[in-house]
């Protein structure tokens, strides 16, 4: 079932599975780079309860929100070609009436004042039912309406869906083969038992498989080096993690990056670990599936989950996402 990996992460990896058993998921991984070098690589389980197709290096996970990372990438992008002039831009100064759908011009009067800081952070204040939580950038809510935006930005921008930019900027040139959107089903994908319509990058089906995960930490940790080339300008990389929260927000509050969650301080309501150095950062997604960064420690960690419906009672998610950050920053320190 695993792979070698050094007795040094014994401890992290017991903990993983002990939360898939929690968390009633039946496929995990854990693969951790240092120095970009492997130096944990462990699978657990498998692809569904049928237990037909046993958890590998070439299981893609379904990474959830994750996934807006990839978004965040393309935005920085568009911001450092000068496709977008600033973060502090309302979003209607780029998206009209025109080009939203039936629903979003329900909401349009409501984005005057909406930036594209607001739509990155989570601090837009939007919310689904087209009316708003609070004024835009005095406060955090978690949700997809800020994703939903950007995404119908960047279209119009590039003119094409952001996964081609993607393709064209980041998964041909690093030679990534194992991240994409998928909406059909295939032996390498744990699938989650749900229906997909959609390839481009609009619905929640991104998957990826662990090291390539790794990967696309490592990217951002190198800063668009490749092979000793530096592929994409750093810049980009540089404003995709570093925090560009509104400064006004309480202290407890997460401060993110380009959908990024980025360490300056501890703080309550934010996913990472407390142990965590500054400027490190990080992606969850509801399936599990996580990507922390430490750059002090030149380190990258991923950890792969398939749940599947809601917390049990017994289970704090941030409690768990801020303990695996704390040990694998524990075991980087010890080594």
């Amino acid at each position: 079932m695993n792979k070698p990996s050094t007795q040094h992460f014994a401890a992290l990896n017991e903990y993983v599975e002990r939360i898939q058993h929690q968390i009633s998921a039946t496929a995990a991984a854990t693969y951790i780079l240092h120095k970009q070098e492997v130096v944990n690589e462990w699978y657990s389980g498998t692809h569904d309860r049928a237990g037909q197709r046993i958890v590998d290096a070439a299981s893609r996970f379904n990474v959830a929100s994750v996934r807006k990372t990839y978004l965040g990438f393309v935005v920085s992008l568009a911001l450092y070609e000068g496709k977008i002039r600033s973060l502090d831009d309302s979003i209607t100064d780029y998206i009209d009436d025109d080009y939203l759908d039936i629903t979003d011009q329900q909401m349009a009067a409501m984005l005057t004042g909406t930036t594209i800081r607001h739509l990155l952070t989570h601090t837009h204040g939007l919310h689904h039912s087209n009316r708003r939580l609070f004024s835009a950038g005095t406060d955090w809510a978690y949700n997809n309406m800020g994703v939903n935006l950007l995404i119908k930005l960047m279209e119009k921008l590039y003119e094409k869906p952001f996964v081609h930019v993607l393709e064209e900027t980041v998964f041909h040139p690093f030679g990534f083969t194992e991240t994409g959107w998928s909406k059909e089903r295939d032996d390498n994908l744990v699938w989650l038992h749900e229906e997909y319509t959609d390839d481009q990058g609009n619905d929640g089906n991104l998957f990826v498989s662990a090291r390539e995960l790794a990967r696309w930490g490592q990217l951002h940790l190198d800063k668009g080096m490749y092979q000793g080339t530096k592929i994409i300008p750093a810049e980009v990389f540089e404003l995709a993690t570093s925090i560009c929260t509104p400064p006004q927000l309480e202290t407890h509050l997460p401060r993110n990056g380009f959908f990024w969650f980025v360490q300056d301080v501890p703080r309550a309501a934010s996913e990472l670990g407390d142990q965590l150095p500054g400027g490190s950062f990080q992606s969850l997604g509801i399936t599990g599936c996580a990507c922390l960064v430490i750059p002090k420690y030149q380190t990258v960690a991923v950890r792969m989950y398939n749940q599947q419906g809601g917390n049990p009672e017994s289970y704090d998610y941030l409690e768990d996402i801020k303990t695996f950050g704390n040990m694998v920053c524990n075991r980087i320190e010890k080594m």
